[in-house]
Order: structure tokens, then sequence, then C-alpha cells
């Protein structure tokens, strides 16, 4: 049997809110994930079964290997569909924020939603969430906001009320979450879940090639060259650091999704304990990617030194400098937490 771990006073405010209104917004971070797109369009999917005025608002762009998802030819792009995307915002009666813990997680679309006096729920596995919410389901031991998305469908309306729709899109959530379930996903209910939406039909075989086998070839080639060109290992500090700037991203004809992943890759080799990897999208602006293994907190290095957060073995920040200046403070980053990598 499943454990419950959200109070009855939460789903009673979540069931009086969607009860009692029509038009909902929900809502997710940007640079959005499997578990971003995969909880969103899952509750999507259920508002809509319960005749809801549903819509789903994205910051930006998904990766192309979540494009098959049901229901994502509805998702509304902010940065593309800004007019409509503002329209919905100002009529929504109440929104649903997912996966992320404040509301600046959403760049530019936190501006019109900070607008509406319409209440907000958060639904959420990241630590410190704000108190920006009216009603807040936040619970950083879960596998993923998808695995909370699935429970609050449950408690709400039981396991019969998730659809086949649904559960791909959970399924897809949880899976990419956990890096195939290789992390994040010891505890016993996240299979009783998993065992639940194998239940409903899905082939979860099937949805592990659609994720991580439809690269393109391009994508590989940037594979190849990142393996073999841009990984440095610091043996001294069990590290390893990727990096890529904007010049050699273009020289690829990277694509949104196609460095998804890398980060993950120099954790393979033996005695590596942390991952870093530094993508400039934009000259002047780079994204940092951490993993970790073990209990090395890489969200305490990320929000240190990289002004960003996340889970102690995943998370994320944002530098505004050069690739050189951003492996300099890399650096000072392994001497500053030498100790609890190589202990």
């Amino acid at each position: 049997m499943i454990e419950n771990i959200i109070s009855k006073n939460c789903i009673d405010a979540v069931e009086q809110l969607i009860s009692g209104n029509e038009r909902f917004v929900i809502l997710s971070h940007k640079n959005p994930d499997g578990d971003a797109l995969g909880s969103s369009l899952a509750l999507y999917h259920y508002l809509k079964s319960r005749g809801k005025n549903a819509a789903v608002v994205l910051p930006n762009a998904f990766p192309d290997f979540l494009a098959w998802l049901p229901g994502v030819k509805n998702v509304l792009l902010y940065d593309k569909d800004t007019d409509r995307a503002k329209e919905l915002i100002g009529l929504a009666d109440a929104f649903f924020c997912l996966d992320f813990n404040a509301l600046n997680r959403i760049g530019d679309v936190s501006e019109e939603v900070a607008k509406s006096s319409a209440p907000k729920l958060l639904v959420d596995h990241h630590l410190y969430p704000s108190d920006e919410f009216a009603v807040e389901i936040s619970f950083p031991e879960a596998c993923s906001t998808s695995e909370l998305v699935y429970r609050l469908i449950e408690n709400l309306s039981s396991d019969a009320a998730v659809s086949f729709d649904m559960a791909q899109c959970i399924y897809t959530g949880m899976m990419t979450d956990t890096g195939a379930f290789a992390y994040a996903s010891s505890r016993k209910d996240i299979f009783l879940i998993v065992a639940a939406l194998l239940d409903k039909g899905i082939d979860k075989d099937k949805i592990y090639r659609r994720v991580f086998y439809s690269s393109s070839f391009t994508r590989m080639k940037l594979q190849g060259y990142v393996m073999y060109r841009k990984l440095k290992v610091y043996n001294k500090y069990n590290a390893a650091l990727i990096t890529l700037d904007h010049s050699e991203l273009q020289r690829f004809y990277a694509v949104k999704g196609d460095t998804e992943g890398l980060v993950n890759q120099p954790l393979q080799i033996k005695g590596i304990r942390f991952s870093c990897f530094f993508r400039e999208e934009i000259p002047g602006k780079i994204n940092v990617s951490l993993r970790s293994v073990d209990d090395f907190p890489c969200n305490e290095v990320a929000a240190e030194f990289f002004n960003g957060g996340g889970h102690k073995n995943a998370s994320g920040g944002e530098l505004h400098c050069t690739m050189d200046e951003a492996v300099l403070l890399f650096a000072k980053a392994m001497a500053k937490y030498k100790n609890l990598l190589t202990e």
C-alpha cells in the first residue's frame, strides 16, 4: 500500500479550489525538463477530465525528446505565445505551480502571475519553498514532482482517475528525474506507484526509448566531442568538469535538449563524486548543472558559488561571466569542498 504523505488539510484545500473554480493555469520552471512537463501535462489532463478549463504555460521550450507526450501541442510557451499566455494568466481563477519553489524560477512569467490575486498552489519537491503560495504540497524526499501529482490525483479522486495519458506523463517525469531510477529512487513507494502506472497500460520500455534513444546525428557528434575534447578530470578532488561555449554549441547546431544528461556522464568514471557542466547558450551567460553521488551536497555548492540550488545530488545555477572566470570559480569551489570530496 502506498503511504499517504499529503495532509488531509492540503487535499481538502485543493479540492475546494478545483470544485469552486473553472479556469486554471499550470506553471513550471524555465528550461523545462521531463518532470516539469510530465507533471504539468498529467495535472492538465486531470483537470480537463473534471470539466475544467486548464492551460499549461511554460517560460520557454522543452527538449524535443519530450514532444511526443500526450497534450504537448496545447502547451503555451511564454516567450513565443506571450499575448495569449498573458490573457490566460489574467483570466485564471487559480494557479498550479509545479516543480519550482519560488516564482522567480519561472522568469518573465512571474511578473504576470504576480499581478493576479488568484491563489497559487505549490506542488514541488525542492528544498526551501517561498511563502508565496496559498497551498503548499512540498516534499523534498519525493523523487519527482510527477510522483506528487500522482499522489494528489489519487487523494482527490482515487487511482481510478489516473488515465493512460496521465500515466504516461507521470512515468516520464519520474523516470527522467531519477536517471531512469538510478538515483533518488530508493523508497519502496516509488515502485508501488510505477506498478500502478503499469496497470494503466503504459509501455515503460517504449517511453525509455522515446526519451533516451531519440538522439540526432549532430547530438551524437556533440557528445563524442565533449567526451574526447571537453571533459576534464580533477583526480585530486574526485571531480570532473565539462565546458561548452557558445561557438561550440553553434558548431554542432545544438538545439534544446542536445546537452541533456551530459553532466551525468563523468560520474561513470571510477572515483568521481562530483560533476559540473558549464553551458554558454548565450554569450556571457553560463548555465550551470551539477551532479554528485553519495552524500556530497552539490546544492550547497550551487548556492555558494553559482547563484543556484536544488537537490543534494542534482542542482543548477547561473553565471554572468566569461567561461574562463567560471572555470576559476569551479576551482575555488573544489578547494573549498576538498575535504568532503575526498573523504
